[in-house]
């Protein structure tokens, strides 16, 4: 049978049985699968980390993405509502940063596992959240199944949160300071910008 006969055996609903196209599928296969390697990373940093306020970021955040894991999975397989709607994380940390760098040794790539800090580690879980908010975004954009999409839409703020949590969390211990720019340089960036009118509008 050459392509042309097997294209003329299937008809387009056979082709396609529910409503979802096959980029969907392939970017929430990556989607699925940068997950995956966010919670089995977790589960090994769980095991190094020694500050239980971090052990304790590690694991509300593993609880949440894997209820989340499971609610992509269910939507990305059947299509329909899932049984666990998409949640809202809510952290810990509170919204006060320290501004302003302080000197310290230059840094290095660590030359064994024995010397990786829970400065390492936080900053290996603020690379996974970092990643996936950008994926689940760009994924839902061009969706066609509008569960699978609103699912993905709803999840980016959550991992945002996430991420907002790891980094204040590092700015507290010193591990991700905040430079500033000078005080006359900052208001020049500031006052460079002013509204535009508003278009189709009456005052």
């Amino acid at each position: 049978m050459n392509v042309n006969q097997l294209g003329n055996q299937m008809q387009p609903n056979q082709a396609i049985s529910t409503n979802r196209g096959g980029h969907e599928l392939i970017d929430t296969h990556e989607v699925l699968s940068c997950m995956i390697n966010m919670l089995e990373q977790y589960q090994l940093y769980d095991q190094h980390i020694q500050d239980p306020e971090l052990k304790s970021i590690v694991q509300r955040q593993s609880a949440f993405a894997t209820q989340l894991y499971n609610t992509i999975v269910e939507s990305f397989q059947t299509g329909q509502k899932p049984t666990v709607s998409t949640q809202v994380y809510n952290m810990t940390q509170n919204h006060q940063f320290e501004y302003g760098m302080k000197p310290g040794q230059p840094k290095k790539p660590k030359s064994s596992v024995s010397e990786l800090t829970d400065e390492c580690f936080s900053s290996f879980m603020l690379e996974h959240t970092k990643s996936l908010s950008p994926l689940l975004a760009t994924t839902a954009l061009e969706m066609t199944n509008p569960v699978l999409r609103r699912v993905l839409a709803d999840s980016v703020p959550n991992f945002i949160e996430m991420s907002y949590e790891i980094s204040l969390y590092q700015n507290k211990h010193g591990y991700y300071q905040v430079p500033q720019l000078m005080e006359q340089d900052e208001q020049l960036l500031l006052n460079s910008y002013t509204k535009a009118p508003q278009q189709g509008m009456t005052h």
